[in-house]
């Protein structure tokens, strides 16, 4: 039987209080994923960790936009939808990117997926936040010397023209950049195995992305190969609702939930 397990965005600023875009919960959430990579040990066939790599300039960043009115970049969280750009209420401060960025708000609106948000600069590339949080890295680490293996990093989110929520794809993907386009690779290879664990953060936003967009490309058989380990999972606050409703909806499609220490126990 293979196990693998995949890590989603387990990084300082989203995992550690001090963090630029902590995720209530996450630490805790942390601590139970060490204990069961350690617990589970050899059992483990592959472990593959997403991270999300993002540039200060980034069109889900404060930086990249303005209130017209104030000039003043907008508060993280707000949202930013295409009736407010249509309106002017809200303009790229590099005006050479506004055409650009008011088809992407339109794109975000026809698809489905998240309407713009803006975050707090978090995951910068080089940072300390974007590293990942220390006792997951320690039992990832302990695992690649125990069992002569390595994990695999799959890092998302460095075209600043585009949200990278999910490791599969970006929101609207970008022609003209590979990474952006739907990752098929990542896909086969999950699929391969016979236990997927997923865990990670947001469970509102890139783990609930992540593990749609897995699910749309597998087979249903092999949807019944997800498990999600959900107390090793967290909502940005403020959007449970969304982390709730993907677990109704994948549940119902054939994904399993367990906990870390039932999980294969």
């Amino acid at each position: 039987m293979e196990l693998q397990l995949l890590i989603i965005d387990p990084q300082r600023d989203f995992c550690e209080p001090d963090g630029a875009l902590y995720v209530d919960g996450a630490r805790e959430d942390s601590l139970r994923t060490a204990e069961m990579i350690r617990r589970l040990g050899d059992r483990i066939d592959n472990i593959r960790i997403t991270l999300d790599s993002h540039h200060n300039v980034d069109i889900a960043h404060p930086v990249f936009w303005k209130d017209s009115a104030t000039g003043q970049s907008p508060a993280p969280f707000t949202i930013i939808t295409a009736e407010d750009v249509a309106r002017g209420r809200y303009v790229t401060t590099n005006p050479a990117f506004l055409k650009r960025a008011t088809e992407y708000v339109h794109q975000l609106a026809a698809n489905g997926r998240y309407p713009l948000c803006i975050w707090p600069p978090h995951c910068l590339i080089g940072s300390r936040g974007h590293a990942i949080q220390e006792e997951i890295f320690q039992a990832v680490s302990e695992w690649e010397q125990n069992n002569f293996a390595m994990a695999e990093m799959i890092t998302k989110g460095s075209n600043f023209w585009t949200e990278h929520y999910s490791a599969v794809q970006a929101d609207v993907p970008d022609p003209e950049d590979p990474a952006t386009l739907l990752n098929t690779d990542l896909i086969q290879a999950v699929e391969k195995a016979d236990l997927i664990a997923v865990m990670g953060q947001a469970k509102s936003h890139c783990l609930a992305s992540t593990v749609r967009d897995i699910a749309d490309n597998f087979g249903d058989q092999s949807i019944k190969k997800l498990w999600l380990i959900e107390d090793c999972a967290s909502n940005v606050p403020g959007f449970e609702h969304l982390g709730e409703s993907f677990v109704s909806e994948l549940q119902a499609r054939g994904m399993n939930v367990s906990t870390a220490r039932e999980f294969l126990a």
